[in-house]
């Protein structure tokens, strides 16, 4: 146990190893031939689908086959272009992977088209086959779900060109919006000199200490996105256009339909969780406006958020050093679990994460799992800085999550973004919590103001997202949206969500924000702030049982894949998640730090 609770600090790289996984990088030979023999297989099993129809078992075996493989293909893709956006290289071998995925979603279309035709007390003996084991029972709901949306579609031959299409279409958007964002540059002067910074080591600057730093930063960061505005204007119409032709020729009259399937929530869950919200804003904007007092201003602006509190100390004082980051996340993790501590060593050890900070990386942070390797991949520029820190904690609990669910069948481990947020989100708890409990007096006011950033991110920055897509995707309806409208549509939706409590806002948030350009996951905001609530429920449930908690969360992240929110939260924690009383209690217990803030505060 001691070795879990110290490990040693040159046990701990900074720069994850990709050569386990795939040696030699972006000029691997091992892995074109991997793509190669993909490639082959996945024309295969589409060549089979259009000309005979197999069993089901059959049916079910080659697609987890493919789909684990392509899984391991793209995540392999995305760390290297991730690692150095200027890998030309890697650039190329993700287009291949995104070219062989398009491949094999057409190839889905006939898969979906068997279900569908397959007789329904066939499909029903298929999923009841006791010789199929536990694992035919732990897909059963996966497959029925599949079926059931299959039916609300095009035809498949549409559904087929459809996806065919998407590779150079829907999915080159983003390609471009990758490229076009990673070679922003950042033009600052410091200390008398010019300095070039990339879009991520930027963002770091935004947490200095010094507000004339961040002032300057920011507005230079302001500049450079401005710069090619109309481009990213340009890639945002064209995404959302995209998928309102295709929900419109689906029949589809919602555009949130799509997002809350693909979260396995409704929207009386979204509706319950988004009214909890707004009712526990007022309790942050008074944080917010404490704050403001701390730092000598008449109200925060938006690069003012994120500062700390404490102005004394140096940045360099005030930074928390990766080693003592380990320490402290695989320490935690340990309390609540000793299996999740050793793998938050492991994961350290083994060379899992990329934490280094340096120019050329992609901006943000991401966990991806490799289902062949049995490892996952945390990337994050770490500067040192709580955010990062925090970033890191939470990249962990993608990892732990993907852990847990390894050994299920593939088509059970597809748990969707809003339960994959719950546990990283729950890993930033866990963390934060344990630090305040044992902070000593001249560092708690800056833990509460950390614990209270994250709160404001999930409740106020997340739900301005939300609804500007909202009110984006309801003009885009009626055509293109400028660039000119498209800022001011994100400040009103920042003033919003924000209630006015700022004096600055971020309108190019829209093109700065990867999120809103990813394809594989519409709407990729709310799923973010239902994983924060979901995960304060769960760190509730945590502190009313500590000691029979770490085997229902283990079970809790088995079902993730499998059911639908609303089932898991009644089966596993006996919660109606429709209730906004269920959500109320979640977000209380989230800012239930803001008095102790304002105590401190007043010291």
């Amino acid at each position: 146990m001691s070795d879990i609770l110290d490990p040693k600090p040159d046990e701990s790289p900074m720069r994850w190893d990709l050569d386990a996984i795939f040696p030699g990088g972006s000029r691997s030979e091992v892995y074109r031939d991997f793509l190669r023999d993909l490639e082959r297989d996945v024309r295969a099993f589409a060549e089979r689908l259009s000309r005979d129809e197999p069993s089901l078992a059959e049916l079910v075996e080659s697609w987890e086959d493919l789909a684990a493989r392509l899984r391991e293909a793209a995540a392999f893709a995305e760390c290297l272009t991730a690692q150095d956006v200027h890998d030309a290289e890697a650039t190329a071998l993700s287009l291949w992977v995104r070219e062989i995925a398009a491949k094999f979603e057409a190839a889905l279309a006939d898969v979906d088209r068997i279900l569908l035709a397959a007789d329904e007390a066939a499909f029903r003996a298929f999923l009841e086959d006791p010789a199929g084991g536990e694992a035919r029972r732990a897909i059963a709901p996966v497959l029925e779900e599949r079926r059931r949306r299959a039916a609300q579609k095009l035809p498949p031959e549409q559904e087929r060109l459809v996806a065919a299409l998407g590779a150079d279409g829907y999915h080159g958007w983003h390609a471009v919006y990758a490229e076009v964002a990673g070679r922003i540059r950042i033009e600052v002067e410091h200390d008398g000199c010019r300095e070039t910074l990339s879009v991520a080591q930027a963002q770091n600057r935004l947490e200095d200490p010094e507000r004339a730093v961040r002032e300057r930063v920011f507005a230079a960061y302001e500049r450079a996105w401005d710069s090619l505005a109309h481009v990213g204007a340009q890639i945002l119409n064209h995404l959302a256009g995209y998928r309102l032709t295709l929900y419109r020729l689906r029949g589809w009259d919602d555009f949130l339909r799509e997002p809350l399937e693909m979260n396995r929530l409704t929207r009386p869950t979204l509706e319950a969780m988004w009214a909890a919200v707004e009712a526990e804003k007022p309790t942050l904007v008074r944080y917010l406006k404490a704050k403001a007092d701390l730092l000598g201003l008449e109200a925060l602006a938006w690069y003012d958020v994120d500062a700390p509190v404490l102005r004394r100390p140096s940045a360099e004082e005030q930074k928390v050093p990766y080693a003592e980051a380990r320490r402290t996340i695989v320490r935690n993790f340990s309390a609540v679990d000793p299996e999740w501590g050793a793998l938050a060593l492991r994961a350290f050890r083994e060379g899992w994460i990329e934490a280094e900070d340096r120019p050329g990386k992609r901006a943000g942070g991401f966990c991806t799992s490799f289902p062949i390797t049995g490892v996952s991949r945390i990337f994050l520029t770490y500067g040192g800085t709580k955010g990062s820190f925090a970033t890191l904690a939470h990249e962990l609990g993608h990892a732990y999550h993907q852990w847990v669910v390894r050994h299920l069948p593939v088509l059970a481990q597809g748990y969707p973004m809003s339960l994959a947020e719950t546990a990283s989100t729950f890993a930033e708890i866990v963390v934060q919590d344990r630090l305040l409990e044992e902070a000593a007096a001249e560092e708690r006011l800056s833990l509460l103001d950390d614990v209270l950033r994250r709160a404001v991110a999930y409740f106020m920055n997340l739900h301005a997202r939300f609804l500007f897509e909202v009110e984006f995707y309801a003009r885009r309806r009626e055509g293109f949206v400028p660039r000119e409208e498209l800022d001011r549509l994100m400040e009103a939706a920042q003033r919003r969500a924000y209630r006015e409590s700022l004096s600055s806002y971020h309108p190019l948030f829209w093109f700065s924000k990867l999120h809103f350009y990813l394809t594989d996951v519409p709407f990729y905001n709310f799923p973010y702030t239902f994983g924060y609530l979901f995960a304060h429920l769960l760190h509730h449930t945590y502190l009313e049982a500590p000691a029979s908690f770490a085997d229902r969360y283990r079970d809790l992240l088995r079902d993730s894949g499998r059911l639908p929110v609303e089932t898991i939260a009644q089966k596993h924690l006996g919660l109606d998640l429709t209730d906004e009383g269920v959500w109320r209690r979640a977000a209380r217990h989230a800012v239930r730090h803001v008095e102790a803030f304002l105590q401190e505060a007043r010291k």
